[in-house]
């Protein structure tokens, strides 16, 4: 059963190099370090993926209590009642830019007041 080819004898069987005489005990170690590894970042992996969850959970609760707030309000305001709230929204727009305004003449009439001094 030996093949003789480009002049050199081949016998059969497996291809390729030999695996090197691997020390077992090596083996071994290495593989339950490999183990002790996966399962370190395998529940690194769980404590984020938990972390993410408990977040978006509390995101969830804080978007419900605003929404729930929101209806309140237009139940409130069908019934011809604005909110206190949207009160005090609208007159701090108001006071906004009513400072605004008054921000805004105030440098117009120092940039005029510079322009007319020579």
């Amino acid at each position: 059963p030996l093949q003789v080819v480009g002049g050199k004898v081949k016998k059969p069987g497996k291809r390729g190099r030999k695996p090197a005489k691997i020390d077992l005990k090596a083996k071994l170690e290495r593989s339950r370090q490999s183990a002790r590894e996966c399962r370190a970042r395998k529940k690194l992996r769980y404590q984020y993926l938990e972390e993410l969850v408990s977040s978006r959970e509390r995101a969830i609760c804080a978007l419900r209590e605003e929404l729930e707030m929101y209806k309140q309000w237009c139940m409130a305001m069908d019934q011809g009642k604005i909110p206190s709230e949207i009160k005090a929204l609208l007159t701090g727009e108001e006071q906004g830019k009513a400072q605004q305004n008054s921000t805004k003449l105030a440098k117009a009439g120092k940039t005029e007041a510079n322009s007319s001094n020579p």
